[in-house]
């Protein structure tokens, strides 16, 4: 039953049709699904230490590993993984994506990267997670979108606010990154059916 709600879902919107339905034109960008061909790009981008810095997990990436999550994670549903591009000249810029998508509960958890120096600092991200909440509410039909932030990264915890996420609450030394506990925040957007909760 699960598989069949997918394909009831993803018969919504045809894959091709994503960069002309989820854009911003004031923020300059729109959403297309990842493929197999941003292996090397997104491996570049997660490597950097702008990127890593802010993920729970900072291992470094490799070929095999983006490869094996395509396979095991994308190609089996269990995450939607899209490309930032510019409107203007069609450039990469970085990626969003959700995972450990619940079909029974309508949920699954966000995150997002900035791959490109000069798209960070301009509200792309900002643009992006916008974007995605309403891919997430209108195609795969969740109800609620969640994510974690480390707490320390303000910047990124402001843009989620200003996107509709709302902090639901902080996990004291929740993870270990290098020998250090950290706290994490937990926000989260929840589709109302008229958005007013997530735009107060």
């Amino acid at each position: 039953m699960q598989d069949t709600m997918r394909t009831e879902i993803k018969k919504r919107i045809a894959p091709e049709r994503i960069p002309g339905v989820y854009r911003d034109t004031g923020a300059g960008i729109y959403l297309r699904l990842m493929t197999r061909e941003d292996t090397d790009r997104i491996v570049a981008w997660r490597n950097s230490d702008a990127v890593r810095k802010n993920f729970i997990y900072q291992a470094l990436f490799t070929r095999e590993s983006h490869e094996n999550w395509i396979r095991t994670h994308v190609e089996t549903g269990d995450v939607v993984q899209m490309i930032i591009c510019d409107l203007a000249n069609d450039k990469p810029l970085g990626s969003v994506y959700i995972r450990d998508i619940d079909r029974h509960h309508n949920k699954a958890e966000y995150g997002i990267f900035i791959g490109e120096a000069d798209a960070r600092g301009r509200g792309v991200g900002t643009a992006a997670a916008k974007l995605m909440l309403r891919y997430c509410f209108e195609e795969e039909q969740l109800h609620r979108v969640y994510l974690r932030a480390l707490s320390e990264n303000g910047q990124a915890i402001r843009s989620y606010e200003k996107a509709g996420f709302r902090r639901e609450g902080l996990l004291r030394d929740d993870v270990c990154i290098e020998g250090d506990y950290r706290d994490i925040v937990w926000m989260a957007a929840v589709n109302s059916g008229n958005d007013q909760e997530n735009e107060e």
